[in-house]
């Protein structure tokens, strides 16, 4: 078999065992702090529901983290296909390292790149605008960031922030935005929407400071269109914060100017 030859894939990789379980190993390379970026961690299970089902694109993915992953640990997979349609599948999905159970997923995956999505032409079509931020090589790299945590994640992706959102503490609104790509050149797809959903620092960094590390309880992402090749623009805010508890909602667009994705997350604030 032929290695993959980018890490995203690589460190993604699922092999079937038989009765809807598989095997992946996670990789401590994608940890913010000591545990596995929560988008990173669920990529193998997107994988798993690519080649269960024969569909190329995950539409929307629900995530509930239970427990921290383990990186430079072993998984297994547990996969159901819960319903099999004309237009969309739907799955889910469990991961279990060390014998406990680390999140669990339901998706409905389907083929972007059809145009069989709905049944009858749609004359009608609204979006949202990406905003007007500055070019990335005029853009913060986020590993020069004072974020109060390490991120050996940023050895696996390039992700650039609008100076205006760059510096802890100063801004007078939860919000930031600015640019990501993978570090070795992977090109983009639907799938890896998900994990660029959940690669930037919170929002609440920008008002509040150093806040390290801020574990997702719950991730939705809806991927709206396949991304043409190129950098991903990315804006997050947090309106929605109480009992150390936040809300945060997320934009993602292509170079093109295409909304590709939507998210929103429940998190905690330590």
């Amino acid at each position: 078999m032929t290695e993959a030859p980018f890490q995203f894939d690589r460190e993604t990789a699922v092999e079937a065992l038989g009765d809807g379980r598989w095997s992946t190993q996670v990789v401590s390379d994608w940890n913010i702090g000591d545990n596995p970026n929560g988008g990173y961690l669920v990529g193998s299970a997107v994988r798993a529901a690519i080649e269960a089902t024969g569909q190329p694109d995950p539409l929307t993915v629900t995530t509930h983290y239970l427990r921290p992953g383990l990186g430079g640990s072993d998984g297994e997979l547990d996969l159901d296909i819960v319903r099999r349609g004309r237009r969309f599948t739907n799955v889910d999905a469990r991961l279990t390292q060390d014998g406990k159970a680390r999140y669990h997923l339901v998706a409905a995956m389907g083929d972007l790149g059809n145009g069989t999505l709905s049944d009858e032409p749609v004359e009608h079509s609204l979006t949202q605008a990406p905003v007007d931020i500055p070019p990335p090589d005029e853009c913060r790299s986020r590993s020069n960031l004072e974020q109060g945590v390490d991120l050996p994640i940023m050895t696996r992706l390039d992700v650039r922030i609008d100076p205006q959102w760059a510096d802890a503490g100063t801004a007078d609104r939860a919000e930031v935005s600015g640019w990501i790509r993978f570090a070795d050149g992977r090109p983009v797809d639907a799938a890896s929407l998900v994990l660029f959903g959940d690669a930037f620092p919170p929002s609440l960094f920008s008002l509040l400071g150093k806040v390290g590390w801020v574990p997702t309880l719950e991730l939705t992402v809806h991927v709206r269109r396949r991304p043409v090749p190129g950098w991903i623009q990315a804006r997050f805010t947090t309106t929605d914060l109480h009992d150390g508890l936040l809300v945060e909602d997320g934009q993602l667009w292509d170079e093109d100017g295409h909304l590709v994705a939507r998210t929103r997350q429940l998190a905690l604030l330590l």
